[in-house]
């Protein structure tokens, strides 16, 4: 089969490998159908993620049908329709079993994220996946591969490790810092919760007229005076919660300096440089700072919301590519603010 294979910082190639096999009982073999590139994949490509050995499969969404079964699965069948979750869980773990599947300690790496990270991933015609009972999600009737391919990371990073660690109830004030995919994502389901105001910060301005379109109810353009037009919009006081959804140092120093004494603040993005944290100016402030990795445990929740048409995740592909054209739609989502582009979607 034809898959994309990583070479190291900053060398990547679309290349024959070997089809990949049930090697547990617990594996299914899944055919993608639909999958895309994530932000955490640029990381990679950029050296970011150490733990990312050369040759291996990137990638970690998708949509797909199952084409084999070891014999200890027992919620799929050949011929099923299904998501793949961007978190590989064994379902009986101590982690697992408290509801923190990211943690996972069913692998020697002792963490969820398996898929192009520890083991091959979805950017493949192809792929293996451990834990299929726990790993997977039946697509019902009605929902497209459009609609679900952005419930194995985006909706429920943005939701899950934005949303929910930030603490949104009915009347914050919320400002998402960055409006890419999982930015979006974060407004998509800031509104679930109430809040009465939603400002998108972005210094791209095709990505601030999207997020009024997902729900922000205000924008600032990310420059040097966007502490002032937030504080302007927040009676001088800033937001409540601020969501991180870049993952460079100054979007966290942006993010940190919105919130008002007692805010929260949610890092999503994925950092693969130190920050600077001054712990001696905001100590004093009282701020609650959350970060980590998704769990993807609201993923069947938000599918149900996607399915009423309450969450229109379609919206988030920009960009329609075949999957055997992935080095073009590689280099449209790597230049996302010049394309115009949310998420690249990757047909079979």
């Amino acid at each position: 089969m034809k898959a994309l294979v990583y070479h190291g910082p900053g060398k990547k190639a679309w290349e024959d490998v070997p089809d990949p096999k049930v090697i547990d009982a617990t594996d299914a073999i899944v055919t993608i159908d639909t999958t895309t590139i994530c932000g955490t994949d640029l990381h990679i490509l950029h050296g970011d993620v150490a733990s990312v050995d050369a040759g291996r499969i990137i990638g970690h969404e998708g949509v797909g049908t199952v084409a084999e079964v070891g014999s200890g699965v027992t919620n799929f069948k050949k011929g099923d329709r299904v998501i793949i979750s961007c978190i590989t869980k064994c379902g009986s773990c101590q982690f697992c079993q408290s509801g923190f599947p990211d943690h996972c300690q069913s692998n020697d790496a002792g963490i969820g994220w398996l898929l192009g990270h520890r083991i091959d991933g979805t950017l493949a015609e192809a792929v293996r996946i451990p834990h299929a009972d726990f790993s997977l999600h039946h697509v019902p009737e009605g929902v497209t591969d459009e609609q679900a391919v952005f419930l194995s990371d985006s909706l429920p990073t943005g939701y899950e490790v934005g949303v929910l660690a930030g603490g949104v109830k009915p009347g914050d004030v919320v400002a998402v810092v960055g409006t890419g995919a999982v930015g979006l994502a974060s407004i998509l389901t800031t509104g679930l919760f109430g809040a009465s105001r939603v400002i998108g910060i972005d210094t791209n301005e095709f990505r601030l007229k999207k997020a009024l379109e997902f729900g922000a109810t205000d924008t600032v353009v990310a420059d040097d005076n966007c502490r002032d037009k937030v504080m302007a919009l927040t009676d001088g006081l800033g937001v409540d919660v601020a969501i991180e959804a870049v993952g460079y140092p100054e979007t966290l120093q942006t993010a940190i300096s919105l919130v008002r004494p007692r805010g929260r603040v949610a890092n999503v993005g994925v950092h693969g440089v130190p920050v600077e944290f001054p712990m001696e100016a905001l100590w004093i402030q009282n701020l609650t700072i959350t970060m980590g990795l998704v769990d993807a445990t609201s993923t069947a929740t938000l599918l149900k919301m996607v399915r009423s048409g309450r969450i229109p995740s379609q919206k988030m592909g920009t960009h329609t590519f075949a999957l055997n054209d992935i080095d073009h739609a590689w280099d449209v989502f790597a230049d996302a603010a010049k394309e115009e582009a949310l998420k690249v979607v990757l047909k079979a």
